[in-house]
């Protein structure tokens, strides 16, 4: 069977879309290559029954892949890519989740090639998360939408149609995770401040993170409604949230810590 996709890169991010191609049936493990120069991620690939190899040289010189995957990090982003210029120019797809990094960046070292760039976040890694694409003009419609198709394998997938537009999803969904997770330890710290076990506390603030999360993507309503749904006039909530929303504080601070990562991921870029 030949060689639909190489994977360069199987890291955490890499490996995660790897096992949700396989488990989905979207690909089968002998469609896929995967590069990944450490040893124990290079097992860890193996392991589901792809082909592996440490480096572009030990890719078959016979293939002909469908789309080629960048799954590495800015740093190495053009030595990487260099590797595989072979495949430039003979109808292969070039896709990167390398943060920041633009596509005129891998123009310079491949030349005008379909490309696509995916800003992915963690919850990808079981199935939950957020596939942001942008695709220059020279990817077809119908592969725009396999890929798509894969990627629907780790969550969500939105389209954006102008690459600029990237620095600003790499601020809320790329690095939104750790703003959750930040939040889940404030609220734990809290719980405990205010009394409660510490194990308690903990499972109290993620489980309310989550229930809350999954009301607001299965109720269809506005998360505006639903706030005030909880919110009785002069109740316990309407306290919290005078403190939370007075003078815009939480809204302030997300929009500045956003604005924050947009800078850098366009500082990233240059």
């Amino acid at each position: 069977m030949a060689i639909q996709a190489i994977l360069v890169g199987c890291g955490n991010m890499g490996y995660a879309m790897l096992a949700g191609w396989l488990k989905s049936g979207r690909l089968s493990p002998a469609e896929v290559f995967v590069v990944e120069p450490n040893a124990e991620l290079q097992a860890r690939a193996a392991a589901l029954g792809v082909a592996v190899g440490t480096g572009s040289e030990d890719v078959p010189s016979d293939a002909a892949p469908r789309l080629i995957i960048l799954a590495v990090k800015p740093q190495v982003i053009r030595d990487v890519t260099a590797g595989y210029q072979r495949f430039a120019g003979g109808g292969t797809i070039f896709l990167s989740v390398a943060a920041g990094t633009p596509i005129s960046t891998f123009e310079d070292i491949l030349g005008p090639v379909p490309f696509v760039r995916c800003m992915p976040n963690t919850p990808a890694a079981i199935g939950k998360g957020m596939m942001v694409v942008f695709a220059n003009p020279r990817v077809p419609a119908d592969e725009l939408g396999f890929i798509k198709d894969l990627l629907t394998t780790s969550g969500a997938v939105a389209t954006i149609d102008d690459e600029g537009l990237m620095d600003a999803v790499t601020a809320v969904s790329g690095s939104g995770p750790a703003y959750i997770f930040h939040f889940i330890e404030c609220l734990t710290d809290a719980a405990q401040t205010a009394g409660l076990p510490a194990e308690t506390a903990k499972v109290l603030a993620m489980q309310t993170v989550f229930g809350a999360a999954s009301l607001a993507a299965e109720s269809g309503e506005d998360p505006a409604v639903l706030r005030r749904q909880v919110t009785s006039p002069n109740g316990t909530t309407a306290a919290a949230l005078a403190v939370l929303m007075g003078e815009d504080r939480l809204k302030t601070l997300v929009t500045e810590a956003v604005e924050a990562a947009r800078a850098r991921s366009v500082e990233l870029g240059k």
